[in-house]
This record gives structure tokens, sequence and C-alpha cells, in this order.
């Protein structure tokens, strides 16, 4: 695993420290860091239901604007891990995404419009 997607891993459980506990199991269970099964399966449940609730602001922004910085950084192996978990699954309900949209930055929207071109979505 690269450093950088190490590194968002990191983040990752800062920003969701409720997400700790299955990481560590799902670790456990599968012997290694599946990447997309803990991005798909732990981190984007809880940033699908930050969402739903449009509440914590603060949070919401802050992992926002780390998702801005991803999608700017040069490791394309992140940026497709990034793409097809993250990025796919914000895309895959409307609301989900139009909230999301207020956060989003300029290049974050770019690479989900084409998570989105690339499943066949307009």
């Amino acid at each position: 695993m690269s450093k950088k997607l190490e590194e968002f891993f990191r983040i990752m459980l800062e920003f969701l420290p409720s997400t700790v506990n299955d990481y560590e199991k799902s670790i456990e269970h599968y012997g290694e860091v599946l990447e997309t099964v803990i991005i798909e399966n732990i981190f984007m449940p809880e940033i699908i239901k930050l969402l739903s609730e449009n509440r914590n602001i603060k949070l919401l922004e802050s992992i926002f604007d780390y998702f801005e910085e991803v999608s700017n950084c040069k490791d394309m192996h992140l940026i497709n891990v990034f793409s097809v978990t993250v990025l796919e699954s914000l895309g895959n309900d409307k609301t989900t995404l139009g909230v999301a949209e207020e956060y989003m930055g300029p290049k974050t929207m770019q690479l989900q419009l084409e998570a989105d071109r690339a499943l066949g979505r307009s």
C-alpha cells in the first residue's frame, strides 16, 4: 500500500473514530487491509449518514476539504481507489450526491463526474 493510501486511512480514522473497531476487525478477518472493502463498507456508510443528517457541518467541511486534497494529489493509485469507492458511492443516490456537492471542491466534483460517466451514469 502506498504511503498516501496509508495516510488516507489514518486521516479517515481520525475523522471517523467510531470506525476504528470495524477497521481493525476487517484487517483481522481478511489478514490484510483490503482498501476498497474498508472504504466502501466502513467509511462510506458513516459519511453517507453524515450527509443524510447534514448537521455536523464542520466535520463534513473537514472531510470534503481533505477529499479535495486527495483529488489534487499525484498518487494515481490513491486517486483511482478514491474514485471507485468514495466518489462512486456518493453517486449511488442523487439526494446524497446533491448534499455532497455542497461540500465538494472543484477537483473532487470533476472526479465525481468522471466516476459517474465511467459507470454510464449521466
